[in-house]
């Protein structure tokens, strides 16, 4: 188990559990876990040592949690808690190896309808219920949820696993290679985590920051947020001020894996007319651009980022390698 904890600001994400007794088993143990299918992989990899979270179940944040470490454990069917899951008669079972070691930080049960969790709430009701495995809330809401309730003084009950091996998931555009839940096909979702990542280091979103002077902003002083829901769509990504005064800069990003088109340009286009003056610009991040993707980015004042991976994503290449490995480089600066 990895208990090394990140350098960069730590991230706030609530966690879907689907039913009242995983809940009382994920309590009970300081564990989160996530199914072996694609979403399993990509929340694992997401959510890193030194994040927060805390669970949500029946409309209610359950908790607040630090967590303390990672494993993805192979032949999970074998290991408690959880039994396997499937969601349909003689459907696809699903196990849960991907699995976050949690310290107990504050205890309590709040609705989310309550204004700490509104940057949540919204975006759930925006999107017509959970549908995702997990979703990250922005620093004011960390702020507000560390001092909910009291502080958690009571530990959680070890769980003795019997001896066990653990893995590490890998990504790749080689379909002869995917194998669940140890391989997995590289989707939008991992390059917009990676992404995200990337620029949650100070010094790669300075860089990115440095190319619209107009914005007069530094890294320490904004935050890169996980998709967001608006009425128009999905933002892919938000860079937002952590603790915006009088007026709260937003910039909507849109990821693509292959080539960006005048339609994505015209999508955040629409994002921003939505989030309106606080949202001066907006930005399109893909492998490469169809020809008319300049003219109409400037037109719409939308900023073009190409993005490259070091790895070959027709072999297998894990998250670290694929954030490690990502560089961005704006277009027509």
């Amino acid at each position: 188990m990895n208990t090394k904890y990140p350098a960069q600001s730590a991230s706030f994400f609530l966690i879907a559990v689907s039913t009242s007794q995983n809940l009382a088993l994920c309590v009970r143990h300081g564990l989160a876990g996530f199914l072996s299918g694609d979403n399993g992989a990509w929340t694992y990899s997401e959510i890193e040592i030194g994040d927060f979270v805390s669970f949500l179940y029946g409309a209610r944040a359950h908790n607040l949690y630090r967590v303390a470490g990672k494993e993805a454990i192979r032949s999970a069917e074998k290991l408690p808690p959880w039994e396997p899951l499937s969601f349909k008669k003689g459907g696809t079972e699903y196990t849960f190896p991907f699995r976050l070691h949690l310290e107990p930080i504050r205890k309590f049960v709040e609705p989310i309808v309550r204004t700490e969790f509104f940057y949540v709430a919204e975006n759930l009701l925006l999107r017509g219920g959970y549908k995702k495995t997990h979703f990250q809330a922005d620093q004011t809401t960390l702020q507000s949820v560390s001092e909910l309730g009291t502080v958690q003084i009571d530990p959680v009950i070890d769980l003795a696993l019997p001896t066990h091996s653990a893995f590490i998931p890998r990504f790749t555009l080689n379909p002869q290679l995917i194998s669940k839940p140890e391989v997995f096909r590289f989707q939008e979702i991992i390059l917009q985590s990676a992404i995200r990542r990337h620029l949650s280091l100070d010094a790669n979103l300075d860089s990115l920051l440095y190319k619209f002077p107009s914005l007069n902003i530094k890294a320490e002083s904004v935050e890169v947020l996980g998709e967001k829901a608006l009425t128009k769509g999905h933002i892919d990504l938000l860079l937002k001020q952590r603790t915006p005064r009088g007026v709260s800069l937003k910039v909507p990003i849109e990821v693509k894996t292959k080539k960006g088109t005048p339609n994505d340009v015209a999508q955040i286009r629409s994002y921003m007319d939505e989030l309106g003056v606080e949202s001066p610009v907006g930005i399109l991040i893909a492998s490469d651009f169809a020809k008319r993707s300049t003219g109409s980015a400037k037109t719409h004042g939308v900023t073009l980022v190409r993005y490259q991976l070091k790895g070959d994503l027709r072999a297998a290449l894990t998250f670290e390698e694929i954030h490690k490995g990502l560089s961005l480089e704006v277009i027509g600066h």
